[in-house]
């Protein structure tokens, strides 16, 4: 039992400084100390040692001998790359989604998407952050819609890997509007259980993405 604990806690710890690296807390290079760390958590260094270990294997720190575990982050490259990816995948995704999709799940997608015009049309363009999250939701609803737990959670991770990247993509309200506006046509693709289309519009969505970053400086 206490094993299990163990783990267990060690994996909410990853978990958590995980959520630090990719949401800017600690920037690339910053040393990860197992005693402030675990001190910050109320935990002991063991779960602490064991995230930054889990960490290291996913390409966010590493673990230099003698000196100490440090943040690598995540490159302008791993974010391209990233996106590239995401490309493929999410084009897969909306395929399977106009397949499988539920009609509970097309009225969660109608009402985010609603949301986000209604924010992006008032005064000021609205509220960034919020218009942020809306996307966010689309997407996790669009992944969840496809049907398959291993797409979801491969495409939530990288999601979740550019979340500072999300934050510059649709910082332009001209391109939170065209993001919206592609959004509904993803949508439409789906409800009509055109998976072809759906997916080509999926694909182009993210490369739009990819786009408006070089625009932002990332090479």
């Amino acid at each position: 039992m206490e094993e299990y604990q163990d783990r267990s806690l060690g994996g909410k710890v990853f978990q958590q400084i995980r959520s630090d690296i990719i949401n800017g807390k600690y920037k690339e290079n910053d040393e990860l100390r197992e005693n402030t760390i675990g001190k910050e958590l109320g935990v002991s260094r063991t779960p602490v040692r064991e995230a930054l270990r889990q960490l290291e294997l996913e390409g966010l720190v590493s673990i230099i001998p003698n000196r100490g575990a440090f943040v690598t982050g995540i490159s302008h490259k791993d974010i391209k790359d990233i996106y590239l990816i995401r490309s493929l995948l999410e084009g897969l995704c909306a395929r399977w989604a106009a397949e499988n999709i539920s009609e509970e799940k097309l009225t969660e997608l109608e009402e985010i998407i609603v949301l986000s015009e209604f924010q992006i049309n008032r005064e000021n363009g609205g509220s960034p952050d919020q218009i942020t999250a809306l996307d966010g939701r689309f997407h996790a609803a669009l992944y969840e819609a496809s049907g398959s737990r291993i797409l979801a959670r491969v495409l939530t991770d990288f999601h979740n890997y550019v979340k500072m990247a999300r934050l510059t993509s649709v910082a332009s309200q001209e391109r939170a509007r065209r993001s919206i506006r592609e959004h509904r046509q993803i949508l439409r693709a789906i409800r009509e259980r055109d998976g072809e289309l759906a997916e080509q519009l999926a694909n182009e969505h993210i490369m739009h993405v990819i786009e408006n970053l070089k625009k932002q400086g990332f090479k």
